[in-house]
C-alpha cells in the first residue's frame, strides 16, 4: 500500500494489520479497505476479490461519510473479506485479521 500523508502508519501484530483511514480524504473508504487487506495478504490489490462480493460498498462509504453536524464519533462495521475480518471503526481505524 502507498503510504499517503492523510494515514497514519500502519501496524502490524503477528495476524493482525491495522491501519488509520482519514475520513475527510478523497480516496474512497472502500478503496482504502481494499488496499489495506491486499497489504495485509501480501498481494496486489488486483488479486483479491472485489469488495462488492463481501459487503456494499457505497453503504459502506455512507456510513462513516462526514454529515452536516460533524463525523460520527462511534460505531464499528465488521465483515468477511477476501478470507480476512475486516473492521472499519468511525475513529478512522481499518483492522484486518486472519479468519
Amino acid at each position: 500500500m502507498t503510504e499517503m500523508s492523510s494515514r497514519s502508519p500502519a501496524t502490524e501484530m503477528g495476524d493482525q494489520y491495522s491501519v488509520q483511514y482519514d475520513r475527510l480524504d478523497d480516496e474512497p473508504l472502500s478503496v482504502a479497505v481494499a488496499e489495506a487487506v491486499a497489504t495485509f495478504r501480501n498481494e496486489a490489490v488486483t488479486e483479491i476479490e472485489p469488495l462488492h462480493y463481501s459487503i456494499n460498498a457505497d453503504a459502506l462509504e455512507r456510513l462513516f461519510e462526514p454529515r452536516a453536524n460533524g463525523l460520527r464519533s462511534g460505531g464499528s462495521v465488521t465483515f468477511e473479506y477476501s478470507d480476512c475480518l475486516v473492521t472499519v471503526t468511525a475513529g478512522g481505524e481499518i483492522r484486518i485479521e486472519s479468519v
